[in-house]
């Protein structure tokens, strides 16, 4: 029916409503009581402001309901609302984005100035700003409460942001209780509240205070019972009413529905390489016709006396009509005329000029042939006619391009690269023109970014010269030689030049002339760009053959007064009009005004963006309101055209009282299969198109395959349109490749014969020939989205986001529908300029529903929304959007969205099948040969042998450590160990060997006396990094306590880490404090007290004044395997472990480090380590008593006043071997990186260095250590003296990189493998596949593994596994200590300290942190190292998983108005690199991604701080 009442074309208004209202009856929801009909009326009503003024006689205000007509469609928009209101019905609600006020509160000025709100094509945007200018004061005077508002809100969170939409239904009122979905499948405990870390982390720039944040997760071995809390939470500690976790379950019920279309395209990349290549749908529509045949068009009639060039038209047209008017430009201030002797006496002085006045006599600066840029404003026709021809008569090419405005002119780059490639040197312009051009201090034109030097010439007839009598400009036989180049950009942007010969010049006026049955004298009126394509074909080449009158309306002229090209037509009487669909559209908005204008004088109304299949809406929308004005209906005359094939078809002016052309109403179901059918069954998806009429004369047409062989299409394909006209001499100039590929095309048939041997050159339209051999187009080359082999049309996209009806939200011309390649596919973005007073929840509805519109429409997902402020989106030169330079905006992330909503869930269907986990069992290939375990090598790498170190006497002799440190005092009693610097790298405490016996002596009786303590009670030491700490730890030895290192709360930040603190004392069921006076005053301060109970703690003691006093005795163990101290450190999956260290494991560990290192009583070494935990502990407090060699110790906190204070020292001391952090690298490399020179000047050489070593326990991280290698190589840091240590909880160094060991060796492993528990070791140049390791635990069997996990109740299960593990077959009796990492042995080609071939250990990552997604193993590194790349303004990065969705937290370090760029590049680059979709991106301030004290990302603190809406994100985006 509806198809029908569209078809028919005499329905009346009243029925048509009816119609329409009865149809949509069962979508439209009815407010209560109210009479739709009155509802309709009230809309419009409130759509249309009344008119400003009497005076603003073309102004209306567009800012309201006024509709652009351009992608209009009654229908399209009845079958969007439709579509709308089936989703209406499931009432699904989309979690909003949350969001700050300051990312999108924009300045006033933006708020009162509305933007360009041009079409795609071309600017309408000055005009909408006049036309609105009274509305919008009015408007802002009434909206002046809501900007206060806004500005006083500043940047607090977002009031909406909580609030979730249920498309349009308002705020959905979703129950808390709804989360039991979410925590079906997770564990509820009764666990304690996580930290609130905000106050420490979000409060500072940078990251100052380095904390370790107490767990919020189980301890190893902490009880139950600590728990105080009484909410429901989460497995995690997260109470459930977080807002964030309402918006992750609506993101997951969302996630519930059905993929459309349906992963189909499964493919398993586990041995293979993922295929791209899309399996067809076996159900899609296939071509049944024929095979076309070539269509003709009417042979080109022989015209008695036509010129054979068109010089030859001007020059006797110039001598025997030298009055006649040529051009009537219009302008703002009037009109300007030129008569066709001034055009023909003006060209031949230009002529002249450039052949005889440029350069020298003998070296004249243009020869013909050379090419000149022509640079003339749009409002100056006359001299771009005078320049054009002059050209043609000098025999020099002409090359129009726009006028560049400023130096960052979207798309100028390109056009200067064409004009480089042509070779141009010379530019002619106007005085005018060049007076506007951009200029330097000295008065000089700039350089344009990518111009070639220009020699610039003006062209005005004053500095013309006269020629000589005996001077007559030669014009030859239009042939084959160049005319002119016209510019075309291309799809991805950049900028071709299309040259166009003499002959093809001449044919295409005299077949244009046939076709548009022009005759002398007739009047033009021309609204389009006279440089290049219709506008240059008619009203600058076929006007001056035919003798006819161009009156010129300028794009300027038209902003001021819309109507002014129907007035133009009504006063000139004209016979023909050039415009596009944006011409229309203007005049209709302003002709209510006007009463006395007649268009009864048209016969021909050409518009030009005819190919665009949506003009038929203007078209249509004109007639209705022009017909009353004596417009007749067939004077329409759209046509298709391209740079290439120049005018493929045109409709010709009718005859009154003809039948008007027919129309196709088409599935756009079977068009982006890229067949016809006609629409009969679903309405919502049907495309109305008219025909451009017939092929020119002398043509020949056929359709063609768009990709592949130039094959003929069948008779119900669509492909591209090629036409075979010219005589020849078209190309792209200075490409035969792509020339060859373009206007050299021979069709071949289905078996691949040629047919016929005319070339044809692609036009890049996309249509079909239809009954009558009518030309029907449905979209460009350019515009083709090729989303799973199925061809979308971006013109249909932005159709069908218009019929969403965005008044409110978006300004209508003024988006952009691109596609950009992202995981073996396109995938489609819109972006659209928001308007100023646009309403956060209005503009996140509209997104919701285009996003719903389009994919009931066209069946296809959106993969990106996005919404950026008014006027920001680059424009070409008349004020269309630039498309390819919005892409590259959006790749590059400089596009700054103020919304953006992705979708990856709903269009990326090719994602891999999930791995299914094999069953784990030792099966039959597994069987063990000699070292060799199926075919390879057992992965097992061993030390060097400790039984040969020189020090066997003193291993015999002392057993424990204290032992050591006594006989040291009585042997060498003045023997330096210790030097403590401070921030100025000055020495403020020191200690010889018998200084530290002595203070630890003193220490141990106070212990004794003070303490009341028993032999192995646990003693917790709390001192900030200094040789207080060290004489602590021995005091304990000698008194016979069990030393407990912990890190002393931050004085600034005592509510984040006072609770670790607090933790560890309980957990260690420490008897006693250790501590300083200062920390002591802190501990029992009101301050204290408001976060921990400071009544509860045990006995502390203040060493900072103690008696001199020996202990009775010292405390020698029974026996070596007895407790030596407690190691505790928080890891980064927020765990709280304490392992027990055993006298032997120390001394055997130090002896290790010792024959590793070197290291001798005589030696030096500096220390910049955190000395609390872990090889810090070790190197700080236990190595220089057992060795004997000097440490100089450095606190990493005073690097934070001195960054240049560790390398300053180690230059000092001429150190060898040295011992950092990864953070402390990367605070040098990051603070001194640029500072080089200066640290040269100051005289700091690290050419001493022999070792520098991190201590870290996580997997190397290369592209730090290369850069400090790199940074500090001109300070005579040697490139091989870096190198990483690995140590665990159960084995604090398993590896170390010695001095005599072999160098550090990298690896690239192939990324994929990994993630399937394999390793594939791959050449980095030739990228092939070296051997194939297996991924797995690293074990490690050593005297120095720690005894086991400290446990309050003695539960020894943790204990037994990780400590004491049997291999299930091979060597079966050996005890291992499982490390909780996983890695690989690879046999490298290096020699080690015994000669014999290297055994390389390579760490992947933790078991702990790894992400299990998809049945594939992630490690978050990888993850984030991706990320961090993606964006220069991305600091830090971290993910973790919820609810099995992949959350990616970013730190912002540029300003806010890039947060949104990140939203895009994140799920890029995760997408591509790691097949994984992220569900929520979080952009945060710097510094609020926790790190501990080892520079090691908390990833679970981060997580628990989100959850619980701690983190106070700069936005947080839900991917679809």
């Amino acid at each position: 029916m509806l198809l029908s009442f569209y078809l028919s074309g005499d329905i009346t208004q009243k029925g048509y409503e009816k119609k329409r209202a009865k149809l949509l009856a069962p979508y439209i929801p009815q407010t209560q009581g109210v009479d739709p009909a009155l509802q309709t009326e009230h809309r419009n009503q409130t759509s249309t402001p009344a008119p400003a003024s009497s005076s603003s006689k073309y102004h209306r205000a567009r800012s309201g309901g006024t509709r652009d007509e351009r992608y209009r469609s009654d229908i399209h928009t009845e079958a969007v609302q439709a579509a709308l209101a089936k989703h209406k019905e499931q009432k699904m609600a989309l979690p909003m984005p949350t969001k700050r006020r300051s990312t999108f509160v924009q300045s006033p000025i933006d708020a009162c100035t509305p933007p360009d709100t041009s079409s795609a094509s071309e600017d309408e945007g000055s005009l909408r700003r006049q036309a609105a200018l009274t509305a919008a004061i009015t408007q802002s005077l009434q909206n002046t409460e809501s900007w206060i508002n806004k500005s006083v809100q500043g940047s607090s969170t977002s009031s909406s942001a909580s609030s979730t939409l249920s498309h349009g239904e308002g705020k959905s009122q979703l129950q808390i209780s709804s989360l039991a979905d979410v925590l079906a499948h997770a564990r509820i405990e009764t666990l304690p509240a996580p930290p609130d870390v905000t106050t420490c982390s979000s409060s500072s720039s940078d990251r100052t205070s380095r904390i370790d944040l107490p767990p919020s997760g189980p301890v190893k071995g902490m009880s139950r019972g600590l728990s105080k809390t009484s909410i429901m939470e989460t497995a995690d500690g997260v109470p459930v009413h977080s807002r964030v976790s309402t918006k992750i379950q609506q993101l997951l019920n969302t996630l519930k529905r059905p993929k459309r279309p349906p992963l189909k395209e499964f493919f398993v990349d586990d041995f293979e390489e993922i295929v791209e290549v899309p399996q067809p749908d076996p159900n899609q529509p296939k071509p049944e016709g024929r095979q076309m045949i070539l269509v003709k068009g009417e042979p080109l009639g022989v015209v008695s006396n036509w010129p054979p060039a068109i010089e030859a038209a001007l020059q006797r047209w110039g001598t025997t009509q030298a009055k006649a008017p040529c051009l009537t430009t219009l302008d703002v201030t009037g009109t300007g005329r030129l008569t066709r002797r001034k055009l023909w006496s003006r060209s031949l002085k230009l002529a002249y000029t450039l052949l005889n006045k440029l350069g020298t006599k003998n070296e004249p600066m243009l020869k013909p042939g050379d090419r000149v840029a022509l640079v003339y404003p749009n409002s100056d026709p006359g001299m771009f006619l005078v320049a054009f021809y002059g050209c043609l008569l000098a025999e020099v090419i002409p090359v129009p391009i726009e006028v560049p405005l400023t130096r960052k002119d979207a798309g100028s780059q390109q056009i200067g690269f064409l004009l480089g490639s042509c070779g141009v040197a010379l530019a002619l312009t106007s005085e005018i023109c060049l007076k506007g051009l951009p200029k330097t201090q000295n008065g000089e034109i700039v350089q344009f970014k990518g111009w070639p030097r220009l020699k610039w010439v003006v062209t005005d007839s004053k500095y013309l010269t006269k020629p000589s009598k005996d001077w007559q400009p030669h014009i030859p036989m239009a042939n084959t030689e160049l005319a002119y180049i016209e510019y075309k950009a291309s799809k991805e942007g950049s900028v071709m030049g299309v040259a166009v010969s003499r002959i093809t010049m001449l044919n295409h006026c005299q077949a244009l002339t046939q076709a548009c049955n022009y005759t002398e004298g007739e009047i033009l009126v021309n609204v389009l760009d006279f440089k290049k394509d219709v506008g240059l074909w008619h009203g600058v080449l076929s006007s001056v053959m035919n003798k006819m009158h161009t009156v010129s309306v300028p794009y300027a002229v038209m902003k001021a007064c819309p109507l002014s090209w129907v007035q133009r037509v009504y006063a000139h009487k004209a016979k023909v009009a050039l415009v596009k669909c944006r011409d229309l559209h203007w005049a209709m908005m302003a002709h209510r005004d006007q009463r006395d204008i007649n268009l009864g004088s048209l016969r021909m109304l050409i518009v030009a963006d005819g190919a665009n299949p949506w003009s038929v809406s203007s078209c249509d929308a004109f007639l209705s309101v022009f017909q009353c004005h004596g417009l007749k209906p067939e004077v329409i005359c759209p046509c298709a055209t391209s740079p290439e094939a120049m005018t493929a078809a045109i409709r010709r002016p009718g005859v009154p009282g003809a039948p008007l052309p027919a129309r196709a109403i088409l599935s756009m179901s079977g068009l982006s299969y890229g067949v016809i059918r006609v629409n009969t069954e679903d309405k919502n998806s049907a495309l109305t198109v008219q025909d451009v009429g017939h092929i020119m004369p002398g043509s020949l047409m056929c359709i063609i395959k768009p990709d592949g062989p130039p094959q003929l299409c069948k008779t119900d394909e669509i492909g591209e349109i090629c036409v075979s006209s010219q005589p020849g001499g078209m190309l792209y100039y200075g490409l035969p490749g792509v020339t060859k590929s373009t206007f050299e095309v021979i069709p071949v048939n289905a078996v691949g014969a040629p047919i016929g041997e005319n070339p044809f050159v692609r036009s890049g339209l996309l249509g079909f020939v239809g009954p009558g051999s009518l030309v029907f187009v449905v979209g460009k080359i350019d515009g083709l989205l090729m989303v799973s082999g199925r061809r979308h049309n971006a013109d249909d996209i932005v159709a069908t986001a218009l019929a969403v009806e965005p008044v409110k939200t978006v300004y209508r011309g003024r988006i952009a529908v691109f596609s950009v390649t992202v995981f073996y596919d396109e995938r489609i973005a819109v972006v659209a300029e928001q308007r100023p007073d646009a309403l956060e929840e209005d503009s996140f509805q509209w997104m919701s529903r285009v996003l719903q519109a389009i994919d009931s429409i066209h069946q296809v997902g959106l993969y990106c929304l996005a919404l950026v402020p008014a006027n920001t989106l680059p424009k070409t030169p008349l004020g269309g959007i630039h498309i390819a330079q919005t892409k590259q905006h959006f790749l590059d992330g400089n596009l700054h969205p103020c919304n953006i909503l992705m979708c990856p869930h709903t269009c990326v269907t090719n994602l891999p099948k999930p791995r299914q986990k094999q069953p784990v069992g030792v099966g039959p290939a597994s069987i063990m040969v000699g070292n060799l375990v199926a075919g390879k090598r057992i992965a097992q790498a061993s030390g060097r042998d400790l039984g040969l170190s020189e020090d066997q006497d003193l291993v015999k002799k002392y057993q424990f450590l204290s032992e050591v440190l006594q006989w040291r005092a009585n042997s060498d009693p003045d023997h330096l160990l210790f030097v403590l610097l401070n921030s100025k790298g000055l020495p403020v405490s020191t200690a010889t060997c018998i200084q530290l016996h002595k203070r630890a002596e003193k220490i141990a009786a106070a212990l004794m006396e003070k303490g009341s303590l028993n032999t192995g009670d646990n003693v917790v030491l709390l001192y900030p990094p200094g040789i207080d700490l060290i004489a602590s730890f021995y005091g304990c030895l000698y008194a016979g306590c069990i030393p407990v290192t912990v890190r002393p709360p931050h004085l600034q930040n005592l509510a984040a880490t006072l609770p670790t603190v607090r933790m560890i004392i309980e957990v260690s069921k420490a008897a006693c404090i250790l501590t300083t006076q200062n920390l002591m005053k802190t501990l029992k301060s009101k301050e204290a007290a408001v976060t921990v109970d400071v009544k509860t703690w045990p006995t502390i003691i203040d060493t900072d004044d103690l008696p001199r006093r020996r202990p009775p005795q010292i405390y020698k163990p029974p026996t070596a395997e007895m407790l030596a101290y407690l190691d505790f450190s928080v890891s980064t999956t927020g765990m709280l472990t304490g392992v027990k260290i055993s006298h032997v494991a120390v001394s055997t560990l130090c002896r290790s480090i010792k024959l590793q290192c070197e290291l001798y009583s005589s030696r030096q070494i500096a220390i910049c380590l955190d000395p609390y935990c872990g090889l810090g502990f070790v190197l700080w407090c236990l190595c220089s008593v057992y060795s004997g060699h000097q440490s100089i110790l450095i606190p990493p906190l005073e690097l934070e006043t001195n960054l240049s204070l560790w390398l300053s020292a180690v230059s000092q001391y001429k150190i060898r071997d040295t011992f950092c952090s990864y953070s402390v690298m990367e605070m040098c490399t990051k603070g001194l990186g640029s500072q080089t020179e200066a640290l040269k000047a100051r005289g700091i050489n690290l050419s001493c260095v022999r070792g520098c070593v991190v201590v870290a326990e996580e997997r190397p991280r290369m592209a730090l250590t290369q850069s400090f290698s790199k940074l500090f190589k001109d300070l005579g840091l040697s490139p091989r003296a870096v190198s990483t240590t690995f140590g665990s909880r159960v084995n604090l160094a398993i590896c170390l990189q010695g001095t005599t060991g072999p160098e550090p060796t990298t690896v690239y492993v192939d990324m994929k493998s990994l993630r399937h528990d394999r390793v594939l070791i791959v050449n980095p140049e030739t990228k092939g596949p070296l051997g194939d390791s297996h991924l797995g635990e690293i074990w490690v069997n050593s005297q120095h593994n720690a005894s086991g996990y400290y446990t309050i109740y003695g539960d020894e299960s943790l204990q037994a596994d990780h400590f004491n593990t049997k291999l299930s077959f091979a060597d079966t009796e050996t005890l291992w200590a499982r490390t909780g990492y996983l890695g690989f042995v690879k046999r490298t080609e290096l020699l080690g300290a015994s000669k014999d071939r290297h055994d390389a250990l390579y760490v992947v990552g933790a078991l702990d942190e790894t992400l299990e997604l998809r049945g594939l193993r992630y490690h978050p590194i990888d993850i984030e190292t991706s990320v961090s790349r993606t964006h220069r303004s991305i600091g830090e990065c971290a993910v973790f998983t919820w609810t099995n969705l992949l959350v990616v937290v970013v730190e912002l370090c540029g300003s806010e108005q890039e947060a949104l760029d990140l939203v895009p590049l994140v799920t890029n680059v995760v997408l591509e690199e790691h097949h994984l979709i992220v569900g929520v991106v979080v952009v945060v301030d710097p510094g609020v991604i926790p790190i501990n004290s080892r520079g090691e990302k908390q990833r679970m603190h981060l997580r628990d701080s989100f959850l619980a809406d701690q983190l106070d994100p700069i936005y947080v985006a839900y991917n679809m």
